[in-house]
C-alpha cells in the first residue's frame, strides 16, 4: 500500500535541501506521525448552469459525463471540457465526485479511539461536500464551507469498504468576496487585475486522526531575551477529562530523544470541544532565527489522557524579534533594512515557488511581499527553512460595505490560525490602496472596523508589525497612526521625480508624495516616529509605470533608483515584481524557471542582519 504514489506518511515527507529533493506533499506546516492517502487525481466533473444540483440530489445519484484533475481550478477544468461560455462570468457552479476505497489503517468500527477526517488544503469560494449521500458537516460545524485560500477538515463516520465523496463547489464576481486581484464586478480583468483562479486549488487528503487531540495550528511568539518560547495550541476533544499536554523540543532533523534541549508538561482539565491554550518553556542557550542564520528547532506536542493514550503533532519553529522603534526596524535586537521585492504567484505550482524564492534570494531580498493573494502554504515553511521574511496580505474584497468587512474578518481569522507558526512572517497588511476600503477617507465604520482590526493583531499576534492600509490612506486617531509602517507607493520612471518623492516622503510632506494623501482621519504629523517602507516602485517595463524594458537598461535604472534609496531615512523598500504576470510585464524573474533576467545581488543594499 505504501508503495502507491497516493499514500504517504507524514513524516516522512520532511527533508534537508537540497530542494531539487525536497518532497513535501501536504500543504500544511503541521504533521501528524500517521499515514494519509491523497485523494489528489481524476475526478468526475460536471458544470450545473442553473445551479439545480442540489435540488435534484446530484450527492445521490447523477450522471457525470466529464473528468477533472484534482487539484485544478475551475477555469482549467472549464477549459479541459470545452465548456460553452467560459471563462465564467457571473456565478459558476461545479460538481466534483469519486469513489475510493477504505484504507487498511482506516477506523472501522465505533469502538476505535481514532477518527477518519478528511481535509481540503483549498477549495471554495463555497464548499458542500457529501460522503456516500449524507451531508457532512465542518469540524466547526459548517454546511457549507466559505473560503478560498485555507485548510478545512471533516471528520467522517465509519468508512465502507468503497465511498463515494462528492463536492459542490460555487463562486462568483461577488465584490464582497476577499478576492485580492482576481476580477469581479468592480475591477474587470486587464491591467492589474486577472482572471479569476477558484475551486479545487489545493490537495485532498485523508487522515486517521484520534479522537481527542491536538488541531495541526501552532501559534509561536518568542521573548528572546529570557530565552522564552510561548506556544498556543488547539485541543479537541471528544471524551472530556483530565489530560496532559507534553511539549518537547529538539534541534532540527534529529529523531527519538537525540538533540532534546527542552520539554515540559502542562495538565489540563478539557471539555468537550475546541479550546485554545497558551503555554510557555524555556528554550535555553537558543540559537535565534534570521534571514543569515535561519535557525530552526522541532516542536513536538503531545496531548496524553489518564490512560497514557497519545495525540502527537509536529511542527518546526524559530525563535525571532521584529519590531519597530522610531524610523528604524530591528530583528532579534539588530537594525535591518527590509530589500524587498512584491511576489505575485498567481497559479504558479510549488516547484515553480520554489525556484522563484531562491531566485528572490539570490537576487539579494531578505524580504518577499506576498500580494495580496492566497498562496500554497508550502511558501512560508521553504521561506523558514532557506531565511526569507514574508510580508502577506489578506486577499481583499472590491467594495466597502458591512458584509466585505465581515468576509475579510473571517478570511484574516482563517489565515492567522494557520500561518502564526512561522519565524519568516513578520509583516501583515489588513489592505491594499483601500481596495475593499474605498470611501477610507470619510467612512467611520471603515476605519473603525481596521482600527478595531489593529488593535486586536497588536494584542494576540505581538510576534507581527501591522499595517492598515498599505500604499497610501493609512488611519490616524488623534494624531497616532494606526499602522506600525508608514508605507508609501511611488512610481515614476524617472530619476529626478524619484530624487523629489523621496524628499517629499522623509521631509514629512504627506498629502503631495503619492497619489493619495498617505494619512486620512485626524491630523498626523511626521517627525520619524515611525519607520518609513516604500512598499512599491519600479514595475519598469509595465506601460502603466513606464522606464525600459530592455533588462540590461532596467537593471541599470535600479541601481541608480536604489541608489537614491539609500541616500535617505527610509528603513526599506518592495520592487515591483518579481515575475510577469498576465499584463504585467515587469519581471526581473522567469516565471517557467527562475532563472534571473537581471545580476544576481541588484536588489541588496546593506548589509543583512
Amino acid at each position: 500500500m505504501r508503495n502507491h504514489t497516493n499514500y504517504g506518511s507524514s513524516k516522512s515527507r520532511e527533508a534537508p535541501l537540497p530542494l531539487e529533493i525536497f518532497q513535501d506533499d501536504l500543504p500544511r506546516a503541521v504533521i501528524r506521525p500517521n499515514e494519509y492517502l491523497l485523494l489528489d487525481g481524476e475526478w468526475k466533473f460536471a458544470v450545473d448552469p442553473n445551479d439545480r444540483g442540489v435540488a435534484e440530489n446530484w450527492f445521490v445519484q447523477h450522471t457525470f459525463t466529464q473528468t477533472a484533475h484534482w487539484p485544478g481550478s475551475v477555469e482549467q477544468h472549464l477549459a479541459a471540457s470545452q465548456h460553452e461560455g467560459s471563462p465564467w462570468k457571473d456565478k459558476i457552479v461545479v460538481w466534483y465526485e469519486r469513489d475510493f476505497q477504505r484504507p487498511e489503517y482506516a477506523s472501522s468500527g465505533e469502538e476505535d479511539d481514532t477518527i477518519p477526517q478528511l481535509t481540503f488544503g483549498a477549495c471554495g469560494y463555497e464548499t458542500q461536500v457529501w460522503l456516500n449521500g449524507n451531508p457532512l458537516l465542518t469540524i466547526e460545524g459548517e454546511q457549507i464551507h466559505v473560503g478560498e485560500y485555507t485548510s478545512f477538515s471533516y471528520e467522517l463516520e465509519t468508512l465502507r469498504p468503497v465511498n463515494r465523496l462528492t463536492v459542490r463547489v460555487a463562486s462568483s464576481m461577488d465584490a464582497d468576496i476577499p478576492r485580492g486581484k482576481q476580477e469581479s464586478h468592480v475591477y474587470k480583468r486587464g491591467g492589474i487585475w486577472y482572471q479569476t483562479f477558484t475551486g479545487a486549488v489545493r490537495s485532498i487528503w485523508l487522515e486517521n486522526v484520534e479522537r481527542n487531540r491536538l488541531r495541526s495550528r501552532v501559534g509561536v511568539v518568542s521573548i528572546i531575551e529570557d530565552n522564552l518560547v510561548r506556544f498556543t495550541l488547539t485541543t479537541r476533544i471528544h471524551d472530556p477529562g483530565l489530560y496532559k499536554i507534553k511539549l518537547s523540543v529538539f534541534l532540527p532533523d534529529t529523531g527519538g530523544e537525540e538533540g532534546l534541549v527542552a520539554e515540559d508538561e502542562f495538565p489540563l482539565m478539557l471539555e468537550a470541544g475546541q479550546k485554545s491554550q497558551r503555554l510557555v518553556l524555556d528554550v535555553p542557550g537558543a540559537l535565534l532565527w534570521s534571514p543569515n542564520e535561519p535557525h530552526q528547532y522541532r516542536l513536538v506536542a503531545q496531548l496524553v489522557n489518564e490512560q497514557g493514550a497519545i495525540s502527537e503533532i509536529e511542527t518546526k519553529f524559530g525563535l525571532r524579534k521584529f519590531e519597530a522603534r522610531g524610523s528604524h526596524l530591528y530583528l532579534n535586537n539588530q537594525p535591518i533594512y527590509l530589500d524587498g521585492i512584491l511576489y505575485q504567484p498567481g497559479n504558479a505550482s510549488y516547484d515553480q515557488i520554489k525556484r522563484h524564492l531562491l531566485a528572490m534570494k539570490e537576487l539579494g531580498c531578505n524580504l518577499v511581499r506576498i500580494h495580496i493573494a492566497g498562496v500554497d502554504p508550502r511558501i512560508y515553511k521553504l521561506a523558514d527553512k532557506i531565511g526569507m521574511l514574508l510580508w502577506v496580505e489578506v486577499p481583499s474584497p472590491h467594495q466597502s460595505t458591512l458584509k466585505s468587512r465581515e468576509n475579510h474578518q473571517a478570511e484574516l481569522m482563517r489565515m492567522l490560525a494557520l500561518i502564526g507558526t512561522h519565524p519568516s512572517v513578520v509583516i501583515w497588511s489588513l489592505y491594499n490602496e483601500d481596495w475593499g476600503a474605498q470611501d477610507i477617507a470619510y467612512n467611520q465604520d471603515t476605519r473603525k472596523y481596521i482600527v478595531n482590526m489593529y488593535h486586536y493583531m497588536q494584542l494576540a499576534f505581538p510576534q507581527f508589525l501591522v499595517v492598515d492600509n498599505d500604499g497610501w490612506q493609512h488611519i490616524s486617531f488623534e494624531g497616532r497612526l494606526k499602522s506600525d509602517l508608514l508605507t508609501a507607493h511611488l512610481y515614476t520612471p524617472d530619476l529626478a521625480h524619484w530624487q523629489w518623492m523621496l524628499d517629499e516622503l522623509t521631509k514629512g510632506n504627506l498629502d503631495t508624495v503619492a497619489a493619495f494623501p498617505l494619512v486620512v482621519g485626524d491630523p498626523f504629523f511626521y517627525r520619524k516616529q515611525v519607520p518609513l517602507i516604500v512598499s512599491e516602485w519600479g514595475g519598469f517595463g509595465f506601460e502603466n509605470y513606464g522606464g525600459p524594458v530592455d533588462d540590461t537598461d532596467r537593471a541599470n535604472q535600479i541601481t541608480l533608483f536604489k541608489k537614491e534609496l539609500g541616500k535617505r531615512s527610509v528603513a526599506g523598500d518592495v520592487y515591483t515584481q518579481a515575475t510577469n504576470i498576465e499584463n504585467e510585464r515587469n519581471g526581473l524573474i522567469d516565471f517557467e524557471t527562475g532563472a534571473l533576467k537581471v545580476p544576481a545581488g541588484l536588489l541588496a543594499s546593506k548589509p543583512h542582519t
